[in-house]
C-alpha cells in the first residue's frame, strides 16, 4: 500500500506486494483511521491519519470505510424507544394540562401522535440514502463506540489528534434530527390547534403543554448527547421499570382495587393497555425475539403485573393495615 503520493513498491520481479504492507507509521487512538484517497485496481492510496468522514468508521486495518450495514433489529427498538420519548412525554402532559371538563385532550393526542409519526418519517427520508424509508448504518460493537471524543490520543503528551467522529452512524446524530423536527412540527400545528379547541381550558392555560415541550425537548436532547451509549444498553430494562412503576402509581391514585374498576372508565382501559404495550415492548428489546419459540412465549407475562396488582390491592389497603393494627394493641 503506498502513501499519500508515494510510489507503489515492487518485488524483484517487478510484481506489486499485497496489499496488506504498510509503508506509514502507526496510526495511534482507538478511532484514528486513514481514509481511502484513490483505488487502482487493488492498490489503495491512503491520507495521513486522522478522523474519518462522517458516514465511515474505521476497520481492523485502521482504515476509514463506508457504512454500509443496516440496522439490526435491536437498533430498530432502540430507536423507537427514542421516538416514543417525546409522545409519551406530550400525552402526559396534555393530559396533566388538559382538565377533566377539557373536551379538547384526545384531539390533542392524536395531533401530538401526527406530528411524531410525520417527523419520524421526514427523519428517515432524509437520512442517507435520502428518499429512502432504509438507512445504512455501522454496527455498534461497545460502549465507547458512542464516546469517542474521550479516545482523541496524544502521541507526544501534548498535541491531541482529534478523531472524533460518528462510530455509530447514524444512531447518534439522527434522533436529534428527528427532535428537531417534532420541535417544529409542533410549534407548527400545536398552537393553532389548541387556540380553537381548547374552549374548556383558561387563557394561561391552553399552552402549557406547548410550553412544556418546550423544557422537556431540550432535557431530552443533552440526555441523548451525554447518555446516548448507555441508554442503548439499558433502555429494555428502563421501558420494564419505568411502565410497571407507572401502572402501580396509576392504579394506585385511581383507587383500583377489582377488575370492575378497571371496567368502569374507558380511560383507564386505555391506560392499561397502554402500560401492556410498554410491557411487550420492553421484553422484546431484551429478547430481541432471536429465537421465537422460546421468545414469544415470555409475552405472556405482560398481564401478570396488573393482575398481580389487582389480586393484593385489597389486602394492602392503607385504612385496613391501620385498622388491623389498631385492633391488635
Amino acid at each position: 500500500v503506498s502513501g499519500r503520493g508515494g510510489p507503489e513498491r515492487r518485488g524483484n520481479a517487478g510484481c506489486a506486494l499485497p496489499a496488506a504492507v504498510d509503508i506509514q507509521p502507526a496510526c495511534l487512538g482507538l478511532y484514528c483511521g486513514r481514509t481511502v484517497l484513490s483505488v487502482n485496481g487493488s492498490v489503495e492510496t491512503y491520507g495521513d491519519c486522522g478522523v474519518c468522514p462522517r458516514g465511515q468508521r474505521t476497520d481492523n486495518n485502521k482504515i476509514c470505510r463506508e457504512c454500509m450495514g443496516s440496522p439490526d433489529r435491536y437498533d430498530w427498538l432502540y430507536l423507537g424507544f427514542m421516538a416514543m420519548l417525546p409522545l409519551v412525554l406530550h400525552w402526559f402532559f396534555i393530559e396533566w394540562y388538559s382538565g377533566k371538563k377539557s373536551s379538547s385532550a384526545l384531539l390533542q393526542h392524536v395531533t401530538a401522535l401526527f406530528e411524531c409519526s410525520v417527523a419520524a418519517i421526514v427523519t428517515l427520508l432524509v437520512s442517507d440514502p435520502v428518499g429512502s424509508l432504509h438507512i445504512r448504518s455501522c454496527k455498534v460493537k461497545k460502549l465507547s463506540d458512542w464516546y469517542t471524543m474521550l479516545y482523541n490520543p496524544s502521541p507526544d503528551y501534548i498535541t491531541t489528534v482529534h478523531c472524533t467522529h460518528e462510530a455509530v452512524y447514524p444512531l447518534y446524530t439522527i434522533v436529534f434530527i428527528y427532535y428537531a423536527f417534532c420541535l417544529v412540527l409542533m410549534m407548527l400545528l400545536r398552537p393553532l390547534l389548541v387556540k380553537k379547541i381548547a374552549c374548556g381550558l383558561g387563557k394561561s392555560d391552553r399552552f402549557k403543554s406547548i410550553y412544556a415541550a418546550l423544557y422537556f425537548f431540550p432535557i431530552l436532547t443533552v440526555l441523548q448527547a451525554v447518555g446516548g451509549g448507555l441508554l442503548y444498553y439499558a433502555f429494555p430494562y428502563i421501558i420494564l421499570v419505568l411502565s410497571l412503576v407507572t401502572l402501580a402509581v396509576y392504579m394506585s391514585a385511581s383507587e383500583v382495587e377489582s377488575f370492575k374498576d378497571l371496567l368502569v372508565r374507558k380511560k383507564r382501559l386505555v391506560v392499561l393497555f397502554s402500560h401492556w404495550l410498554l410491557h411487550a415492548y420492553g421484553i422484546i428489546s431484551i429478547s430481541k425475539l432471536d429465537k421465537l419459540e422460546q421468545d414469544l412465549p415470555l409475552l405472556a407475562l405482560v398481564p401478570a403485573p396488573a393482575l398481580f396488582y389487582v389480586l393484593t390491592a385489597k389486602y394492602t389497603e392503607p385504612s385496613r393495615i391501620l385498622s388491623e393494627g389498631g385492633n391488635g394493641h
